[in-house]
């Protein structure tokens, strides 16, 4: 039997749920990119702020490609399971806060209703960094473009502004250094080339506030969905796992009103910078070495990785004496006990993060993870051996030679390869005309080393 309103009476007292009438919730958020991150982070708060008795925070996810999302979970009425591990101990709770899930390939006329209904007041985002279309050198792919949630929002706001309704708070969650003011420039390009006349309204109607998310969350497995389902007694296709540690930390800026997640945790802050540099640059930046290097040495999971001595020793150096020092720390945030309780975290064998999933989209990861902390050491004339090892790494990973390669960018960076071997990828890749040179340029003692590496 299915997870769904009608078979919530058969899960145990034990297993924690809501208590609000989802019925009553009008849908205030709709949310582009309704994966794993989202229902274990975003939904997650807003659920237990509707708890609380927040009203009218109801979401509509919107998947942008894939069906799957909405398969999950639209003939569970939307309700899922969001399970913590860690160690030996699990915690589980029913979500209620999904209220519907809209495929935009397949209705794009309801998402644009959706984003024109006068209770919406927020559009988040986890889309991926490759969600933005971004070029290498920042600005905006318009091909790309279309297939994202740029025109869909744009027919959105032309519909509020035709209604006289209010603009709305444009949230990016998304690894993205100042995502929100990447947003705002991202779609301020997509708007000055599409729907000029809705340039100015934008403008003065809408906010967008930065961000910094902070949750491992590993991709569900048959194997999680049969364990669950012999604890609880129904089958949910939709289940959430991931561990007890979580952080929102939001740049407070808001068009109009919004929940009140700080009653749960989150973090509403005059400037995210700091926080968002460190989980980037050391959280983001660990993890992707970590994917690399661990799937170079036949390693499978995070935790197998990390306990690697020599994997521990290059992670514990670019956190602590290459990322760490890249960046200036807000008031009270100490990064060395940063370092120490990702480490904890990197090492909990209950999440079984694979690292094939981190290593997903590294050109779109490693700029704003390793690039700009190699440019600040390179101005300051200090090296970063264990940042090079990573990238030597990741070169090798997107050569392709010993598995497929989830990235967009996969076929350009493998006709680079063809074309350059060994010999050249590193300066076709970080050299001054390289592919990357936006973000960093390598000098040739490095491009010697990255070279050498490869070789």
């Amino acid at each position: 039997m299915r997870l769904s309103p009608a078979s919530l009476e058969r899960v145990p007292p034990g297993v924690d749920r809501f208590a609000y009438d989802r019925k009553a919730q009008d849908i205030g958020i709709v949310h582009f990119g309704l994966g794993a991150f989202h229902r274990a982070h975003q939904a997650w708060y807003t659920d237990l702020c509707m708890d609380e008795g927040e009203r009218g925070w109801g979401i509509c996810g919107v998947s942008l490609r894939s069906p799957t999302v909405a398969e999950q979970l639209n003939p569970q009425d939307g309700l899922y399971t969001l399970t913590e591990r860690s160690g030996d101990e699990s915690a589980t709770r029913v979500i209620g806060a999904v209220r519907e899930v809209l495929v935009a390939p397949q209705g794009p006329e309801k998402v644009i209703a959706r984003l024109g209904s006068p209770d919406v007041s927020i559009v988040s985002f986890t889309v991926t960094e490759k969600g933005y279309a971004r070029r290498p050198d920042g600005s905006l792919d318009l091909a790309a473009a279309e297939a994202s949630f740029y025109p869909l929002l744009t027919a959105g706001l032309r519909l509020r502004r035709e209604r006289e309704l209010p603009g709305l708070t444009l949230l990016s969650c998304d690894n993205l250094p100042a995502n929100g003011r990447e947003l705002k420039r991202l779609f301020g390009e997509w708007l000055a080339a599409h729907a000029p006349d809705l340039v100015g309204w934008v403008a003065a109607e809408c906010a967008f506030p930065c961000s910094m998310v902070d949750r491992i969350v590993p991709a569900t497995t048959a194997a999680d969905l049969d364990w669950l389902e012999r604890r609880i007694g129904v089958r949910d296709e939709g289940a959430i796992f991931t561990e007890r540690f979580s952080q929102w930390v939001i740049e407070d800026k808001f068009a109009g009103p919004r929940p009140r997640w700080e009653r749960r945790g989150a973090q509403l802050v005059g400037d995210v910078e700091p926080y968002e540099t460190a989980k980037l640059r050391m959280l983001n930046g660990a993890h992707s070495a970590l994917a690399y290097c661990g799937l170079e040495r036949d390693h499978e999971f995070v935790h197998q990785a990390i306990a690697d001595p020599a994997l521990r020793g290059l992670v514990e150096r670019l956190m602590r004496q290459e990322a760490a020092t890249s960046l200036t720390p807000a008031p009270g945030q100490d990064l060395e006990a940063y370092a120490d309780a990702l480490l904890a975290r990197f090492a909990d064998p209950a999440l079984n993060h694979r690292l094939i999933q981190i290593a997903m989209d590294g050109s779109q990861k490693i700029p704003q993870r390793w690039l700009e902390t190699l440019a600040y050491h390179q101005r300051r004339g200090s090296p970063c051996p264990a940042l090079i090892e990573a990238l030597a790494a990741w070169l090798k990973h997107v050569r392709g030679d010993r598995r497929p390669v989830d990235d967009p960018m996969a076929v350009q960076l493998a006709n680079l390869w063809a074309t350059e071997g060994s010999g050249g990828i590193a300066a076709a890749m970080f050299g001054p005309q390289g592919l990357f040179a936006q973000t960093w340029q390598a000098d040739e003692a490095t491009l010697t080393r990255l070279t050498r590496r490869l070789a």
